[in-house]
């Protein structure tokens, strides 16, 4: 039998989009490495009712762990702890040694940061921090909010109940205790190892990848297989037991026979591949971006020790930018407009030589929503990548907004450096 999970995000700064959800899909993730499948991911606002019914809808679909964020603080909008306590038949109560830790570690906050507040709100504030459901064991704050395993009541069914705070670091360095209390290890005592593979597509539709798997379907069961295409690449993501193995070794033979021209990856993404490409080929990069404005070098530098690697970008906006930070000539600008062929190139070849590095790239366009013309309209973007070994080069024109037309380039940008470093499919 398969151990299933739920997941409750709380917070109606998350429910309403001002807030990205980071818990949930760290969250599903760590369970499925210890071998859980999660059948849904729900957020909720502050509300008591929808929290509950958050929970009832787990505990009516069977599962045998229920994993909660946010909620945990000392407002009254903060409501997880003692919605789950009744939920699970476990009244609250104040635990005087956890309100001393908390009151402790609030102290010392307020002192690092040289803040003020009323004693009195204060003492509020780590006194509900510090009510824990009967029978539950506590987590120790990473923060100030100390989380929760909370089992069913006796006689009670239901699945356990991790309560853990909504701020990621919090949460994540919370979750080894959490995966450790007794109450969670005997939930979880069935879990078997669940696999998972990736392979990336450079250019392939989602519906020429769907009659191939109709071809071989009756080859691959046991297969959990999904789809989602973003930018033009399609991520194919394989859920399997250890014994679907054999499935999936027929599935990943189908996949590099059939989409030999396009399969650019068995696992790493693609700002994974770049930056290894460059790390073990010991060489250097710089940027000169346009549209764009800095949003490639900023993908570039995401990585820990990117400094080895990547020396800088400039974001020539105005022409002037480009001439006088760049070196793009002014005869060129006046010849050819900002956004051509020609000034990508130049862009390239100054980011890399005002840098001294070995590879530049140059990216020039009209994102829009004004701005084009007959001859260049509107999603009009060139790109351009030089490095030891040569150049790559593309003009394109990209649909969408603003937004996409910038994000969508920084992609195209990327797999032409994946081109130029490692081969594979064309950008």
């Amino acid at each position: 039998m398969v151990t299933r999970a739920g997941i409750v995000v709380t917070g109606t700064e998350v429910l309403t989009g001002r807030v990205t959800d980071r818990n949930g899909p760290w969250l599903a993730e760590q369970l499925r490495q210890a071998g859980v499948d999660v059948s849904a991911v729900l957020v909720v606002g502050d509300r008591p009712d929808d929290m509950r019914g958050a929970l009832s809808y787990f505990a009516s679909a069977g599962v045998d762990l229920v994993v909660t964020s946010g909620g945990l603080g000392p407002t009254a909008d903060d409501l997880t702890a003692a919605v789950v306590g009744e939920v699970q038949g476990r009244p609250l109560d104040v635990d005087p040694e956890l309100e001393q830790r908390v009151g402790a570690v609030v102290e010392k906050l307020m002192s690092r940061r040289g803040w003020r507040a009323d004693p009195e709100a204060t003492a509020a504030g780590v006194r509900k921090q510090a009510q824990v459901p009967a029978g539950a064991t506590v987590l120790e704050p990473v923060g100030t909010a100390p989380g929760l395993v909370v089992p069913p009541a006796d006689g009670r069914g239901g699945p356990v109940v991790v309560v853990l705070p909504g701020p990621p670091s919090e949460l994540q360095g919370m979750w080894p205790a959490a995966l450790d209390a007794a109450p969670v290890r005997a939930a979880l005592a069935g879990a078997a190892e669940l696999r998972q593979e990736t392979v990336r597509l450079w250019g392939t539709l989602e519906a020429q990848l769907a009659a191939t798997l109709r071809e071989h379907d009756d080859e691959l069961a046991g297969l959990e297989i999904t789809t989602c295409l973003r930018e033009g690449e399609l991520e194919i993501v394989t859920r399997y037991a250890p014994g679907a193995q054999p499935a999936y070794d027929r599935l990943a033979a189908v996949l590099a026979e059939e989409y030999a021209a396009t399969l650019f990856s068995t696992g790493p993404t693609l700002d994974d591949l770049v930056a290894d490409a460059l790390r073990s080929q010991g060489l250097t990069i710089a940027t000169a971006e346009s549209c764009t404005g800095g949003l490639l070098v900023a993908r570039l530098i995401e990585r820990a020790g990117s400094s080895a690697w990547v020396l800088g970008g400039i974001t020539s906006y105005a022409n002037s930018a480009k001439e006088h930070l760049v070196g793009v000539p002014a005869g060129m600008l006046a010849e050819f407009g900002a956004v051509s062929p020609q000034v990508a190139l130049a862009l390239a070849e100054g980011a890399r030589e005002r840098f001294g590095a070995d590879v530049g790239v140059g990216i020039t366009g009209i994102a829009g929503p004004g701005g084009g013309s007959p001859d260049k309209p509107v999603g009009t973007v060139h790109l351009c990548a030089v490095g030891p070994s040569g150049q790559q080069a593309r003009s394109v024109r990209l649909p969408g907004s603003r937004t996409a037309v910038r994000e969508r380039s920084v992609v195209l940008a990327l797999h032409m450096l994946r081109q130029l470093l490692l081969g594979g499919p064309p950008a």
